[in-house]
């Protein structure tokens, strides 16, 4: 199941793929519409395929030429994964960490499909990082590796906007990566049984301006998915909800010669195979 979140008039909608790929969808205004995503995820699988069906007798909705929120809109947990493909490990400038190297975002920083990314007044390095975000839909803790992805509820794409050089103005990068307006975060949400089991297999690529600048495989991480979900488990009970944004690979601005920042008037992409296109245009803060 694939489910997209929007707005129409300020009152939210939530919608559904049907089997021939186009979307369907119902208001909040509507007595058949079944909630948001945050709430169904918190429900579990059964609740997400009622509300598919649900949606089903909805409107059209065009996705793909319209502002979307942010599939989730208030995870407890927003979970990123710094370092995790060697060949970005390399280009930043650091050893590869034998643990995986995890730091925080805030949900005051999402920005939805077709919304303007922000480049700050106090900076103009604004650099791109396409990334798999991972949905838990089975909280715990102490998760067996062997059982994570049965924690896994789906999938979606992240780009973790970092303003470089506020990043690295201290040992620890929760500023340089919690700026307003810098983390783009859908089109959609699409459930774990229509991927391959930790999205192995499918192919990351970034583009700016049309030029692919990142390519991978999901296989390259360091740290997959089951991995990275036991691992974190070990310290906090991961809950229904939260989301874990997986880390990037090599080809961002920062390791570039010259660097390669973002600006007005830029549009980026990220595409994951299997789950779509989160595309934002990049404009100076007002």
């Amino acid at each position: 199941m694939r489910f997209a979140s929007y707005a129409i008039d300020s009152t939210p909608g939530l919608a559904t793929a049907r089997a021939d790929g186009s979307f369907v969808g119902l208001l909040a205004s509507d007595p058949r519409y079944p909630g948001d995503l945050d709430d169904l995820v918190a429900k579990g699988g059964d609740a997400l395929r009622a509300a598919h069906a649900a949606l089903l007798v909805g409107q059209m909705v065009d996705i793909h030429n319209m502002r979307l929120a942010p599939p989730l809109k208030r995870p407890a947990k927003i979970i990123c994964v710094g370092l995790n493909y060697a060949d970005h490990s390399a280009e930043s400038g650091f050893k590869q960490p034998d643990y995986p190297t995890l730091f925080s975002r805030f949900a005051v920083g999402f920005v939805g499909h077709n919304e303007p990314m922000v480049r700050p007044k106090v900076s103009t390095q604004l650099d791109y990082e396409g990334e798999l975000v991972a949905v838990i839909g089975k909280g715990g803790r102490h998760i067996a590796r062997d059982k994570a992805l049965d924690h896994v509820i789906g999938y979606s794409i992240f780009n973790d906007g970092s303003i470089r050089d506020y990043q690295f103005k201290s040992p620890q990068w929760t500023v340089g990566k919690n700026f307003d307006g810098t983390g783009p975060f859908g089109p959609v949400f699409v459930t774990a049984d229509e991927l391959p089991p930790g999205c192995k297999g499918l192919k990351l690529a970034t583009r700016l301006n049309g030029v692919t600048v990142q390519s991978a495989r999901i296989d390259d991480m360091v740290f997959d998915v089951a991995t990275l979900v036991a691992t974190i488990s070990e310290a906090m009970t991961l809950e229904a909800g939260d989301i874990i944004v997986t880390g990037t690979p090599a080809g961002v601005g920062l390791g570039r010669k010259p660097p390669l920042w973002m600006k007005p008037g830029d549009i980026v992409e990220v595409e994951i195979e299997g789950i779509g296109v989160l595309r934002n245009s990049i404009v100076d803060e007002g």
